[in-house]
């Protein structure tokens, strides 16, 4: 079976626009679409970008709520507080990842409530709905304080390992990180590895269902 290749990228905003730039123009001759998690107060003047990048087939999909043990009723003010401030600037989505990689049982709620269709957390994309979810943990370049040829490997091998298994192969890039030396180019190498292995490139919010996925 082959493998579906979803490529995230988070920490968008004007400082580290000219990088998310340079990545997107890197993944366009791959035929790589990126799902942009956004955070729409931290976009600024980056929102323009991310509405091109829209128009060109990228993903926006809510970024945030880091709170692990986030009730509903408050969940449901921030994503309510959120949609308006993606409605002001001409953004809209029912997609959610959480900030931290991980949704509170509340946030889950709250989302099914707004009508969110999706939550892509740290090891699946779920259906908000039904609760049916397509397994895929996020391979990242993590920890910003150090950088190096061992964590490049390493994604590039995880990723390898996702690929050849089939299913659902996600890579996750914070903008942030992208100006340490190496780091867009082991994000590109683990893209290219992952299309070695006949890896599909889509999106967070073009991946088949958890029951079409099933029927295949």
């Amino acid at each position: 079976m082959h493998s579906q290749l979803v490529v995230s990228l988070s920490g968008i905003g004007p400082q580290t626009l000219d990088r998310c730039a340079e990545l997107a123009a890197a993944l366009d001759p791959r035929q790589v679409p990126l799902s942009l998690l956004v955070v729409p107060r931290e976009l600024g003047t980056a929102q323009e970008w991310v509405r091109q990048r829209a128009s060109l087939g990228d993903a926006v999909v809510l970024h945030g709520l880091s709170q692990r043990r986030l009730p509903a009723y408050e969940a449901g003010l921030l994503l309510m507080g959120a949609r308006l401030q993606m409605d002001a600037i001409g953004l809209n989505a029912d997609t959610f990842a959480p900030r931290r990689c991980v949704a509170s049982p509340g946030t889950l709620l709250a989302l099914a409530k707004h009508r969110f269709k999706l939550c892509a957390d740290a090891h699946a994309v779920r259906e908000v709905g039904s609760g049916l979810a397509t397994l895929g943990r996020l391979h990242a370049l993590t920890e910003r304080s150090s950088f190096g040829e061992l964590r490049s490997l390493a994604l590039v091998y995880a990723t390898a390992r996702s690929a050849r298994r089939g299913g659902l192969t996600r890579i996750t890039v914070d903008a942030r990180d992208l100006h340490r030396p190496g780091a867009r180019q082991a994000v590109l190498d683990a893209v290219d590895i992952a299309l070695a292995h006949d890896a599909a490139p889509t999106t967070y919010v073009r991946l088949p269902s958890p029951r079409q996925a099933s029927a295949a």
